[in-house]
């Protein structure tokens, strides 16, 4: 076996981490993105039956976006097993019970067709803020850009406000009506 197979072996089945940060973006199109390197289908020797997927770290579960009215109107369907064990929860409930949830179920959902996704999902880990383990850190070799840029906050901008000159001075207890 020549060098250059050895190492094509070697990265077909090394796992690779990368790390997503699901601030501000939409769970659905980041399951979309994510599943693609879970189920290794970035790679140009992808196959279904071999089993070359990566590991994904997300971030900042607890800052997804929802579009438009989901987060009141999208319903959860969880069923204990037991009979009458079924029951529908809203989002903004299920998000706060657990914020992981939302994410983990869209990344479950887009993978249909593929027969190991739960055996797939394991190499999933969701973290509700930027709190990460130091020995899954040092892991991490990639990152993952989403599809939506993170917007600058208002307080991001005090900084720069101090450059233009101020039309009037107000008074403190000055308020807008």
């Amino acid at each position: 076996m020549s060098a250059l197979q050895r190492v094509t072996q070697w990265n077909a089945f090394t796992r690779i981490w990368h790390m997503f940060d699901a601030k501000w973006q939409n769970p659905f199109h980041s399951a979309k993105l994510i599943t693609k390197y879970l189920k290794g289908t970035y790679k140009p020797f992808y196959h279904p039956m071999s089993d070359c997927g990566d590991m994904v770290v997300v971030i900042n579960s607890k800052e997804i976006a929802l579009p438009g009215d989901e987060w009141r109107k999208r319903v959860y369907f969880h069923h204990t097993g037991y009979p009458g064990g079924a029951s529908w929860t809203l989002a903004w409930e299920l998000h706060g019970k657990d914020p992981t949830m939302i994410l983990r179920k869209a990344v479950y959902s887009s993978m249909r067709g593929n027969l190991q996704r739960r055996h797939t999902m394991q190499r999933l880990l969701i973290y509700p803020d930027e709190n990460v383990p130091a020995d899954i850190l040092e892991n991490v070799t990639n990152q993952i850009r989403g599809y939506r840029k993170v917007p600058r906050t208002l307080s991001s901008y005090a900084d720069e406000s101090e450059k233009y000159p101020r039309i009037a001075n107000f008074p403190e207890d000055y308020v807008l009506r």
